[in-house]
């Protein structure tokens, strides 16, 4: 991951990563492509980058490819001048988690996201009556004002241990894994079966 804090490089790496793109976008005929923008808000706090994004999301489609950001905040994308129209305009697939945070202000997020008032209750439904046997989060899907739902995301114990971003349980996976020699495959499998009382 490249830091932001790091200005000789930052930008260098910004043209390398964009010039690549654009080359296979337009290279790669009759093959599906996809630019996937991890922790959004760290590029578009770049405006090279955030310029770079606009222009992905207006032309990609015609090259049979598609622009996809992931951010934690819906504020990250609507909140830059440079991008919001471009992205918000360009993405018939919106997804979103849980927006309890948002909800004294999710009327001005539903205007910009242009979702109904089905969508909005949706939206804030997230997570507010799971069902306590079951471990599992809610997302919403949003096909472009075709049809929207919310759906339960549910893995397996050994996916949720492999791809957790909760510090004390990664912590847990890795001293386990350190008393193994370094098998993280192996730490996942004895605390699987310790959580599952086997």
């Amino acid at each position: 991951v490249l830091s932001l804090q790091n200005k000789e490089l930052f930008p260098i790496v910004t043209i390398i990563i964009m010039e690549a793109f654009i080359s296979k976008m337009r290279r790669l005929k009759g093959v599906r492509k996809q630019f996937i923008c991890e922790e959004a808000w760290k590029a578009l706090s770049s405006p090279n980058m955030a310029a770079y994004l606009k222009y992905l999301y207006k032309t990609v489609r015609k090259f049979f490819g598609e622009a996809i950001v992931v951010t934690q905040e819906v504020d990250d994308i609507i909140s830059s001048p440079i991008v919001k129209e471009a992205i918000i305009n360009n993405s018939d697939c919106k997804i979103l988690l849980d927006q309890r945070k948002y909800m004294n202000k999710f009327d001005s997020i539903q205007a910009l996201l242009g979702l109904t008032e089905k969508e909005k209750a949706q939206i804030l439904s997230i997570n507010m009556s799971n069902n306590p046997g079951r471990i599992y989060k809610e997302v919403w899907i949003g096909l472009g004002g075709m049809q929207s739902a919310v759906y339960a995301t549910e893995v397996s114990t050994e996916e949720y241990l492999t791809y957790t971003t909760e510090e004390t349980e990664k912590m847990e996976v890795m001293r386990l894994a350190d008393k193994l020699g370094g098998d993280i495959e192996q730490s996942i499998k004895l605390l699987t079966e310790s959580k599952r009382g086997g």
